[in-house]
């Protein structure tokens, strides 16, 4: 059995891809999709993203769209479960809270998670973006995003038996 797994990487990493190949494409597994609804014709480049994601994973696998992640961990599915990924649901947080800096509601869903995370029992794969290598965001928006997010990383991190870092398609072992 594969334990709790922090997948983390920049910007085609290659992360996704990486995480999904932990489990066995063969056998059922959940993977929880945390992207918001796009609508393809406002942002087709975001659709494009969000399609090709979809047609990758293997026919046993079912998807849930789900941005209640610490819902779907609490309902203990059976099989493994995928979460991808972890930028898009604090960026909902983000935007359900309006950017407010320390907003109650964000630090309350980041602790839920984490707690949800570290006490799930079976196989679990989380992927997010490392976003903290970068140059210090010019905007109060990015800084906070980076915030938030390297926060939760750190967490996740804390809890989870693996930590990879994907570089240039490259795993690196962190834990």
């Amino acid at each position: 059995m594969i334990p709790r797994v922090l997948v983390l990487g920049g910007t085609r990493s290659g992360k996704s891809a990486y995480a999904e190949a932990l489990l066995d494409a063969d056998a059922p597994a959940l993977y929880v999709a945390t992207a918001r609804g796009v609508d393809p014709a406002v942002d087709p480049e975001w659709a494009d993203r969000v399609e090709v994601h979809r047609a990758r994973r293997p026919t046993p696998w079912r998807t849930v769209e789900d941005v209640d992640v610490t819902a779907v961990l609490a309902g203990a599915p059976a099989d493994p479960v995928l979460v991808d990924d972890l930028a898009t649901w604090v960026t909902g947080l983000l935007d359900d809270a309006r950017w407010e800096r320390d907003a109650p509601s964000v630090a309350a869903a980041r602790a839920d998670l984490v707690a949800a995370v570290a006490g799930f029992a079976g196989t679990l794969v989380l992927v997010s973006a490392e976003v903290g290598l970068g140059v210090v965001p010019s905007t109060s928006a990015g800084r906070r995003f980076r915030d938030e997010l390297g926060a939760l990383n750190q967490e996740l991190a804390a809890v989870c038996d693996e930590v990879w870092l994907l570089v240039a398609g490259v795993p690196l072992r962190l834990r």
